[in-house]
């Protein structure tokens, strides 16, 4: 199929789907794929973007510039989330340089799905050109932190609460050189 698409002379994606059943991140990129889904299909519930997050950690290393873990696409919009919870599924699919491809209806979506989706500083973070993903950095089950590092030299941080309460969180002094303070999405 990679050959194929070559042979037309116009630039083409091929985005690999199976599932992630074969481990298409090992072997994606040697037959010419520049994305391919790493989960089962996203469900409309934060329940579904917690455990589609949790498969992805430890997939960062089969992702760069050209060569994309694919985790699914948005639900951002689609009515089973709060828009906290919305904020962070966006927020996290951003740091995993995810393809951004919105599953929820363009024509009808309210502002606050708007405000998400057009977010561009997230944006910026999930199309950085050094194309590193995000990875699982710390974590005690309920809190943890993820991290992405930036083209610039700086990293881009998400600290996620699991938890249905509030969490309190405690930042080492002082943050490191060139660390962007964090976005609370609670």
């Amino acid at each position: 199929m990679a050959n194929a698409l070559k042979a037309t002379g116009r630039p083409i994606v091929l985005s690999i789907c199976e599932w992630g059943q074969n481990k298409p991140w090992e072997w994606g990129a040697s037959v010419g794929g520049q994305l391919w889904r790493t989960t089962g299909d996203i469900t409309d519930s934060f329940s579904s973007v917690l455990g589609i997050l949790d498969q992805q950690v430890g997939l960062e290393k089969f992702s760069g510039p050209g060569a994309w873990n694919d985790p699914d696409m948005l639900e951002v919009g689609n009515g089973g989330m709060t828009d906290a919870e919305y904020r962070a599924h966006f927020s996290l699919w951003a740091l995993l340089n995810a393809p951004l491809l919105s599953g929820n209806d363009l024509r009808t979506m309210s502002d606050a799905t708007k405000k998400i989706l057009m977010n561009k500083d997230v944006v910026a973070v999930d199309q950085d050109w050094g194309g590193q993903q995000g990875a699982l950095v710390s974590g005690n089950g309920t809190t943890q932190v993820w991290a992405k590092p930036m083209s610039d030299g700086s990293v881009t941080v998400a600290l996620l609460n699991r938890g249905p309460v509030s969490a309190r969180w405690r930042l080492p002094r002082p943050r490191p050189s060139g660390c962007r303070t964090p976005t609370r999405t609670e």
